[in-house]
């Protein structure tokens, strides 16, 4: 168990008056059975629509992405009719394809120890244990599932001599689990999807709207039952209707404005869920990602991945002492430089999970030791040195595993990682948090599922790398598929008019929202207001946080958000193309959801994973959690605009896992 954080002097209860706390809420979906034997029993226990009645049933899929792209040629396979919604020009632009590392799974290639238990147990302790047990097993299960899939679809995963599948390491783990196509895996398994939703397309069970922003989510007596999309060439709202709703819709990263995600990567479709009824699970969760090129000053609109897998062979130093920082590296000797997370962490080493990597970059730049440009007062930047490994492996070795990577470094940076070492910084990369979901991935909306990052089901406080692939495609490929015909085992159900009184509803808010914001008129662009809230985020919200942090951080969104409203100005009009409109929308989301996410950070007075708080820390300066307080899921419940949300609390009971303080050394 974990030591319990000095709070003497807190008030206990909810803080400062920002929230209010409602009934617990638990999964009640998973069955009463060992975790190794839930998934196989509740896919005995599911109902099955038969094939003649599979093609009356109508579902709606929000995003094409690895989740949204595999549950789409999944479902329309099985006979459904699919409608799939995307606002980039094809599905194969979804962010899925920027994911560059690899994908897990638990096959003991290697035979180096690993088992479907051991990647299960590596998963929630990565999560620093405020992941669901019950979901995590499930995603460990069917990980080998996955690899046969997509090597059927023809993805050319990485091989050895002998023409097995390749494998190397990743944070976290002391095996080799992770499954690769050089270092752009994900837009290879995004390919493999993309290729097999095409499919259904073809055959006609797949419709697929291409430009098309998911605006509002109609619900119909208490179920969801379609959305209000825009169509972003010809401006034109239109309602798409069926029996169910799956959003796949990714994360929430660009919240902070600078971050790893696709320019367009966005909270509405969630967030619009959530204003509905659907419980948001952990948003405070935001995984800081410590291989990215460093910021180079404040022009930058978003910044770039380096995949985690250069950790297995690339070396991460800052010189040990301030002077050398000017230096060109190769002339600091060995001696004269600090392997930092090898000295710290001798077990794990450079291939320490990510939040810890994060944090200790942070530390060796805060004291003065970063490398790389002046940005502000500080220089933002580690090496990621291959030297070593270009001397054991040779250039073309380290180019076969590494290359594309190697190339898109030189392009950005001007540098050559064969002869200068890499600077890296951390940045925003991912969210754990997302909408809450039970074992079946269902919402507290009936009818309204969530797959992929958009749930907040697998990660907990921290998500191992090389595990999002995998759960997209866990979600849409096996998960989804087998949960959602339990619920479309009651339809088709009633046939909802399109000028029924909630479906003219909601796309009154979406008409009354745009024309909102094109009526202000005033002085401020959109990217200005997006850039200030990211620095709020950034700085209060972001790798560290603390009480007097989080309350200001909340003031001060609450101060922008209504000076937004006041004095954007969003440019052309609402009846074409108007990406400005799309920002004005989309930013509009951000400036609610970055308050529920400071809101949350600040309700949980622990350190856990990612979300370090500076008041709960060992003596050694890791991360402190307190079980006895916080060993739940935070689900938070919208009540309406300008009122408090509620918190509803998910106890998480292990029974296949010991608690203990996480240790890397």
């Amino acid at each position: 168990m974990t030591a319990t954080p000095d709070t003497s002097g807190v008030v206990p209860g909810p803080i400062h008056g920002l929230y209010t706390e409602g009934d617990p809420i638990a999964d009640t979906k998973a069955p009463d059975v060992a975790v190794a034997q839930m998934w196989e029993q509740h896919k005995f226990d599911g109902r099955l629509v038969n094939p003649t009645n599979r093609r009356k049933l109508t579902v709606i899929i929000v995003g094409t992405g690895l989740a949204g792209a595999s549950a789409a040629a999944t479902l329309g396979e099985a006979g459904y009719h699919v409608k799939s919604f995307c606002y980039q020009d094809s599905p194969r632009r979804a962010h899925s394809i920027a994911a560059q590392g690899g994908i897990n799974a638990a096959k003991n290639y290697n035979d180096d120890g690993d088992s479907v238990y051991r990647l299960f147990y590596d998963t929630v302790k990565g999560a620093d244990y405020r992941s669901r047990e019950s979901n995590v097993y499930r995603l460990a299960e069917v990980s080998a599932n996955i690899i046969d899939q997509c090597v059927a679809q023809g993805v050319p995963f990485a091989r050895e001599y002998g023409g097995l599948l390749d494998n190397r390491s990743f944070g976290g783990v002391q095996v080799a689990r992770t499954f690769y196509a050089a270092g752009q895996t994900g837009q290879q398994l995004l390919i493999g999807a993309y290729q097999a939703m095409e499919r259904q397309v073809g055959a006609g069970t797949v419709t697929q709207y291409t430009r098309h922003e998911m605006l509002e989510l109609v619900v119909v007596d208490g179920r969801a039952r379609g959305i209000i999309a825009r169509d972003m060439v010809t401006g034109e709202i239109q309602t798409h209707l069926a029996d169910v709703v799956v959003l796949a819709s990714g994360g929430y990263g660009n919240v902070y404005f600078l971050s790893t995600n696709a320019m367009g990567c966005n909270a509405t479709a969630i967030w619009r869920a959530h204003r509905k009824g659907a419980y948001f699970g952990n948003p405070c969760y935001t995984q800081i990602h410590p291989t990215c090129i460093p910021v180079s000053g404040d022009y930058q609109s978003k910044l770039t991945l380096m995949s985690e897998s250069l950790r297995n062979d690339g070396r991460i130093w800052v010189p040990k002492r301030r002077e050398d920082c000017d230096k060109d590296p190769r002339q600091i000797p060995d001696e004269d430089r600090d392997y930092y997370l090898e000295r710290i962490y001798p077990s794990f080493g450079n291939l320490v999970p990510r939040d810890i990597a994060s944090r200790q970059a942070k530390n060796v730049c805060d004291e003065g030791r970063g490398v790389g440009p002046m940005v502000g007062d500080f220089r933002r930047g580690v090496y990621l040195d291959f030297a070593s490994a270009l001397k054991r492996l040779s250039k073309e070795a380290v180019a076969e595993k590494y290359g594309n990577l190697f190339d898109m470094y030189k392009r950005i940076t001007g540098e050559s990682p064969y002869e200068v070492p890499m600077r890296i910084y951390p940045a925003v990369h991912y969210q754990m948090g997302g909408l809450w979901v039970d074992y079946d991935l269902e919402t507290t909306i009936p009818g309204l599922f969530a797959a992929g990052e958009a749930n907040f089901s697998d990660h907990g406080a921290n998500r191992l790398g090389a595990s999002s692939l995998m759960q997209c495609l866990a979600d849409g490929y096996f998960v989804l598929p087998n949960t959602i015909r339990d619920y479309l085992a009651n339809g088709p159900y009633p046939e909802v008019a399109e000028d029924a009184p909630e479906v003219l509803a909601a796309r009154a808010q979406v008409e009354e929202r745009i024309a909102r914001l094109l009526a202000v008129q005033g002085e401020r662009s959109v990217d200005s207001f997006h850039k200030e809230l990211g620095h709020i985020m950034w700085e209060y919200c972001g790798m560290e946080r603390n009480e007097e942090g989080l309350l200001k951080a909340i003031d001060l969104i609450r101060a922008l958000r209504d000076e937004y409203w006041r004095n954007v100005r969003v440019l052309g009009s609402a009846d074409n193309l108007n990406q400005s409109l799309e920002k004005a929308g989309r930013v509009a989301d951000f400036l609610e959801l970055g308050e529920l996410m400071c809101i949350d950070a600040l309700h949980r007075r622990e350190s856990c994973g990612c979300h370090f708080r500076s008041e709960s820390q060992t003596e050694d300066g890791e991360a402190l959690r307190d079980d006895n307080e916080y060993l739940y899921v935070a689900a938070w419940e919208f009540t309406g605009e300008g009122d408090k949300p509620v918190l509803h609390k998910e106890d998480l009971v292990y029974t296949a896992i010991e608690l203990k303080q996480r240790s890397y050394k």
